[in-house]
C-alpha cells in the first residue's frame, strides 16, 4: 500500500464512518501515515488537508485479544478530558470490525514532541530539560489527584491486591520466555514478594508513565498530552512513580539499545523527582525503593521476552541482538535498589 494508505487503515471506510457519525468533521479526502514508536497498538495520523486526527487500533492480525484495550483507552481519555489532565480530545470509538478489521478509536491530533532519548532531550538545553522533567512529575501528581469515581472510572480496575497480582503477572511472563539462566532474577522476584508494601488509596494509574509517552510543545514546553493508555487501570499510584524514577536513572551502559533520559544535561536526579512528587501529592514515598526495584524487574522481564523472540527469529531490525545483554543490567539495578532502600 502507498504511504497515504498504510496497512490496517482503510481510509475510504474511515471517511464513511466519520461522515455518518460526525457529519461535517471531515472536509475532504483523507490521507494517513503510520506513526512510529508504539510498542503494540498501531497509531496513525490522518488528515483531510485542514484538520488532523489520530487513529488507534490493535496490531494487524490481533482482534479479540486487544479489542478491550481500545475500549479502555477510549474510556479513560474520555473520562479525563474534562479534567486538568492533558489528554487528546476523543472523537469516537468504533467496535464494528467491518470498518478496519478490528475495534479502533479516533482522537484529535496534538502537536508536540515525545523525547525518547537523552540526546533528543539535550537539544532543549539544561534549563528547559530540567523544567520539562519536573513538569512531568507535576502532571503525574495531577493525574493521581483525580477521583476515579467522580469521572466515572470507579470500576476501571481491581485495586485490592494490585501489587501482588502485578508480581504474579510478570513472573508468569518471565516463565513464558525462560530459555537461559538469569542470575539474580528469582532473588529479585522473591525479595519483592517478601517486602510487598501497603498500597495507598487507589488512583488512575497510567502504567507506562515516562517522558516519551507525553507530547511536549509550545513556548513553555508544556505537556500537551499524555499518550498510550493501554496499560491504565485503578491501582497503586506509586507504581507510576517507581517507573518514572527508573527511567530517570543512569543505566551505566553506553550505546544501549534501550536508554533512559538521565544523562541529558539539566535532568533532575531521581531523588529530586521523588521529593517533588511527595511534596506536591502529600503521599508517603518511604517505600519508593520497592516500587523502583519492581520497575527494574518488570522491564527486565519485558526485555527478556524480546530477547527470547529474537533467539527464535521472530524479531527483525537493529538493536535486537543486544537486548539480551541488557537484562542482567536491569536485574542488578533492581537488586541494588532494594539493598540500598
Amino acid at each position: 500500500m502507498s504511504p497515504d494508505h498504510p496497512p490496517g487503515l482503510d481510509l475510504d471506510r474511515l471517511r464513511g464512518l466519520l461522515d455518518r457519525e460526525r457529519p461535517g468533521l471531515v472536509a475532504g479526502p483523507l490521507s494517513g501515515r503510520l506513526i512510529e514508536g508504539g510498542r503494540s497498538n498501531l497509531t496513525y495520523a490522518v488528515s483531510d488537508g485542514t484538520g488532523s486526527w489520530v487513529v488507534r487500533r490493535p496490531p494487524l492480525g490481533h482482534v479479540l485479544a486487544t479489542a478491550h484495550d481500545m475500549k479502555r483507552e477510549h474510556r479513560v481519555i474520555s473520562a479525563l478530558h474534562p479534567t486538568d489532565v492533558p489528554v487528546p480530545r476523543p472523537v469516537l470509538l468504533c467496535e464494528d470490525e467491518e470498518v478496519l478489521g478490528a475495534p479502533f478509536y479516533v482522537m484529535e491530533f496534538v502537536e508536540g514532541t515525545p523525547y525518547r532519548t537523552a540526546e533528543q532531550l539535550a537539544t532543549l538545553g539544561p534549563e528547559r530539560t530540567r523544567a520539562a522533567v519536573l513538569n512531568l512529575v507535576d502532571t503525574l501528581v495531577g493525574l493521581h489527584a483525580v477521583d476515579p469515581a467522580e469521572v466515572g472510572l470507579g470500576d476501571f480496575g481491581r485495586p485490592e491486591g494490585f501489587l501482588d497480582r502485578q508480581l504474579r503477572r510478570w513472573a508468569k511472563q518471565l516463565d513464558a520466555s525462560r530459555n537461559r539462566d538469569l542470575a539474580g532474577i528469582d532473588e529479585l522476584h522473591a525479595t519483592l514478594g517478601r517486602e510487598l508494601p501497603r498500597s495507598p488509596s487507589p488512583t488512575v494509574v497510567h502504567g507506562d508513565y515516562r517522558l516519551d509517552n507525553v507530547l511536549i510543545g509550545g513556548e513553555n514546553d508544556e505537556i500537551r498530552a499524555i499518550l498510550d493508555w493501554e496499560m491504565s487501570t485503578l491501582g497503586d499510584p506509586l507504581t507510576d512513580l517507581g517507573l518514572l524514577v527508573m527511567y530517570s536513572s543512569p543505566l551505566g551502559m553506553p550505546d544501549s539499545p534501550v536508554s533512559t533520559t538521565a544523562q541529558a544535561p539539566g535532568h533532575p536526579a531521581p531523588a529530586e523527582l521523588i521529593e517533588r512528587y511527595a511534596a506536591r501529592s502529600g503521599r508517603d514515598v518511604s517505600a519508593v525503593a520497592w516500587y523502583t526495584a519492581f520497575a527494574w524487574f518488570k522491564l527486565a522481564v519485558i526485555l527478556e521476552g524480546i530477547h527470547y523472540r529474537y533467539t527464535l527469529g521472530q524479531t527483525v531490525g537493529r538493536g535486537f541482538d543486544r537486548i539480551g545483554d541488557l537484562v542482567p543490567v536491569f536485574i542488578e539495578h533492581g537488586l541494588t535498589t532494594l539493598q540500598k532502600g
